[in-house]
């Protein structure tokens, strides 16, 4: 059974574990290509931005 992924901020231990996400990854293609040289990301506590910038750790490392 998937489990809820409270408090773990790794992408990588999220995708490889047995939990739930909400796949995010469309965001990747809007944040190469929207042509501003700056992001700034404006999210109230516990909203996932760690997390997503793990994602995008693990998509550029490759």
């Amino acid at each position: 059974m998937k489990r809820i992924p409270i408090g773990i901020e790794n992408f990588k231990e999220i995708v490889t574990g047995d939990f739930y996400y909400v796949d995010k990854t469309k965001y990747i293609d809007e944040l190469i290509y929207d042509g501003s040289k700056v992001k700034l990301f404006t999210r109230p506590r516990r909203f996932g931005k760690t997390l997503n910038m793990s994602m995008l750790k693990y998509f550029f490392d490759i």
